[in-house]
């Protein structure tokens, strides 16, 4: 570092490499310069030295993000989404294809969803393409046009304007993306063992639980495995749930296919055994399993079958979520959770002895490179300047009213957490001017 430094961010504990260290990093327009020592930091710059209780971050990349907007921006927009991300550690945020009207399945939907967030984006966002039934001839187009990868639904998706497509229709796309190399990113749930486990549920969590069985996600991944195989496609599997899936995982990665999965707060720290009857703010899809599972899903991160943990942020107004009846039925599936995915996670893992370097290899470093962000996720020079002052040992208890998310509805008010973001970075600044990404 030198004299083109314009700010050194020094911090006695930093995640750099994998490792916890004492870091004096030199940022200029944004990117990081170099990483140097603690005690030799350049004199004559603005240095900013984190508190001894605080440890400096790369800010987090999360993968999986449905802000709604344009179409139905009071479930979610780009402006709470991306104030509530970067209250929590995340500096890049990856936008999902649907819940948005129009959904992202051609360049002109890209470019409304691009005007709307160019507006208000407080952190980097990125896009994902969707695959639906009968658009295989739009896929290269929006490759072209920057999308990170492309999301397709085996199961219904929940909303009408993107529809799911058969195993036939996803090998169909698969193949254009093999040739193009992009990532296709899949929610695997099969439809058929869906339809035969349905039933009422009402107010049961139980009974909705025995409507979204393992199995579903099991067949799904399975085929999914055959697929890559086929076609020699890059697959994600997205927020599994079900830890009978993991073998197939595994076995497949061993195989040298370009196969990856990812987990989420959710699945990693809630438990089908506490979940009250009625309690719909606790309702995802797939959905949240017993305490067994949880525990396996917390193995297969450690083993490296679970590359990532993202959010799935999939927020919906009060109403949707059915809170007057407690209708599992009827309330919207999804689990908003953008701004405490780092204390989630992190709350859990520091009490089975995971450090600190770990929890942002899966929350930052491994989403980045999933879909080729090369400068995101990492503390070395000539990334970008994300950085995160984090205090690990720092309590608080979640008032989901004064979360940044758009409607405070979430089944962790209440809870006790560990770990604070003190102060958030984005390419050297205070968040609040993002910039849109493409691939």
């Amino acid at each position: 570092m030198g004299s083109d430094v314009e700010l050194v961010v020094r911090a006695r504990r930093a995640v750099v490499d994998g490792a916890l260290r004492g870091v004096a990093v030199g940022v200029r327009a944004g990117l990081i310069t170099e990483v140097r020592p603690y005690d030799d930091p350049p004199a004559g710059v603005a240095v900013v030295d984190l508190a001894d209780d605080e440890v400096l971050l790369p800010g987090l990349v999360d993968t999986h993000v449905h802000v709604n907007e344009p179409g139905r921006t009071e479930w979610e927009g780009f402006a709470t989404a991306t104030r509530a991300a970067a209250a929590g550690g995340v500096t890049t945020l990856v936008d999902m294809p649907l819940n948005c009207i129009p959904p992202t399945t051609t360049v002109s939907a890209l470019e409304v969803k691009q005007a709307a967030a160019r507006r208000s984006v407080a952190v980097d966002v990125g896009f994902w393409g969707g695959i639906v039934p009968g658009n295989v001839g739009e896929l290269a187009a929006l490759h072209e046009a920057g999308v990170l990868g492309f999301k397709a639904f085996l199961a219904p998706s929940g909303v009408e304007e993107f529809g799911h497509v058969s195993y036939a229709e996803l090998e169909q796309a698969l193949h254009v993306l093999a040739g193009l190399g992009a990532l296709t990113a899949v929610h695997a749930e099969d439809p058929d063992v869906l339809a035969a486990a349905a039933a009422p549920a009402g107010r049961d969590y139980r009974r909705f639980l025995g409507g979204r069985p393992s199995a579903a996600e099991d067949t799904a991944v399975a085929r999914l495995v055959e697929l890559a195989r086929s076609t020699g496609a890059r697959i994600h599997v997205l927020h599994v749930s079900s830890a009978g899936a993991l073998d197939l995982v595994a076995a497949g990665r061993a195989e040298g296919l370009a196969l990856s999965a990812e987990s989420c707060p959710h699945y990693l720290t809630l438990a089908a055994e506490a979940v009250p009857d009625g309690a719909t703010p606790y309702k995802c899809c797939p959905p949240i399993r017993d305490a067994a599972n949880r525990d396996r899903l917390w193995s297969a991160l450690r083993a490296g079958t679970l590359s990532s943990v993202v959010s799935d942020h999939s927020p919906c107004t009060p109403d949707l979520k059915a809170l007057d009846t407690g209708d599992f039925d009827r309330a919207w599936g999804g689990i908003a959770s953008l701004q405490l995915g780092l204390p989630l996670v992190w709350s859990t893992a520091r009490r089975q002895g995971i450090e600190l370097p770990e929890v942002l290899r899966w929350m930052a470093q491994a989403p980045a490179e999933l879909v080729g962000l090369s400068a995101k996720g990492r503390i070395a020079p000539g990334a970008d300047a994300d950085l995160v002052a984090f205090a690990p040992d720092e309590r608080f208890t979640v008032d989901a009213a004064r979360l940044l998310h758009r409607n405070p509805v979430s089944p962790y008010d209440g809870a006790s957490l560990t770990g604070v973001v003190r102060r958030t970075w984005l390419r050297g600044a205070a968040p609040g001017t993002g910039t849109l990404l493409r691939r």
